[in-house]
């Protein structure tokens, strides 16, 4: 009998043995995802108990209540809700009047016009070695506001650190003249390398402008010289040719 019960086991064994590795650590994965998924959801008794005291409270508070019940957002805005820490069912609320249960439900307002910012000032050393100055405007919009709240702690502060990183990564690659002459085709690299950073945020980027592009003083002046050469040169050779034709 002995002998028969080992046997078994080094059938189990071996049968365990033979699952593939990355099998057997999916399992593993979905078992924990579902204990994770279970330790999250709230006992239903203390859920419901929550409701119908929220519930009586209203009703022993009437009409008082109404000015921290009844909610109004504006056509521009939405209000995503939390019951208990979980999203609300459909996620939010607007635009016009609703209502929230009180103690149990928090909200927070999502503005979904399209707003701006300035990139401060960017020290950028270009392909050719040359440091450069640039100012920059973006414009963004909130198209998700569940995912704007619930993916990142604050989406517009994190818009505002990634444009800033995406404008020195995008200008980084271009040199001097490519920066001055291709101002157009950098913003829209730019916009669309940001947008696609931005969008896991439910944050939609409309725009972006390249407002100024400052050279080092040592470099404006030396331009200045070549530029004031040029001109001398062009003038002396129209003047050699006027005295030319005119001794012809």
């Amino acid at each position: 009998m002995k002998i028969h019960k080992t046997s078994t086991i080094f059938t189990k064994k071996d049968a365990i043995e033979k699952i593939p590795m990355r099998a057997r650590s999916q399992s593993w994965l979905i078992r924990t995802r579902h204990l994770l998924h279970e330790e999250r959801e709230p006992p239903p008794l203390i859920s419901h108990m929550m409701l119908i005291f929220s519930f009586l409270l209203i009703l022993l508070s009437f009409p008082w209540c109404l000015f921290f019940c009844v909610k109004v957002v504006k056509e521009y805005q939405r209000a995503v809700i939390f019951r208990l820490g979980r999203l609300i069912k459909g996620g939010t609320k607007g635009p016009g009047l609703f209502f929230v249960l009180p103690c149990i439900d928090t909200m927070k307002i999502v503005d979904l016009r399209v707003l701006s910012f300035d990139v401060p000032p960017q020290e950028i050393l270009s392909r050719d070695s040359v440091t450069v100055s640039v100012e920059a405007v973006i414009y963004f919009r909130v198209s998700n506001p569940v995912i704007s709240v619930t993916n990142v702690n604050d989406a517009q502060f994190s818009t505002r650190l990634l444009a800033q990183t995406t404008l020195r990564n995008v200008l980084g690659t271009k040199t001097l003249s490519e920066m001055l002459s291709e101002r157009d085709a950098i913003a829209s690299i730019t916009e669309k390398v940001l947008d696609e950073g931005t969008d896991p945020w439910g944050v939609k980027v409309e725009r972006v402008e390249i407002k100024d592009i400052r050279l080092p003083h040592q470099l404006m002046r030396s331009m200045a010289a070549e530029a004031e050469a040029v001109r001398k040169a062009r003038a002396a050779i129209i003047a050699a040719q006027g005295e030319k034709d005119a001794s012809a």
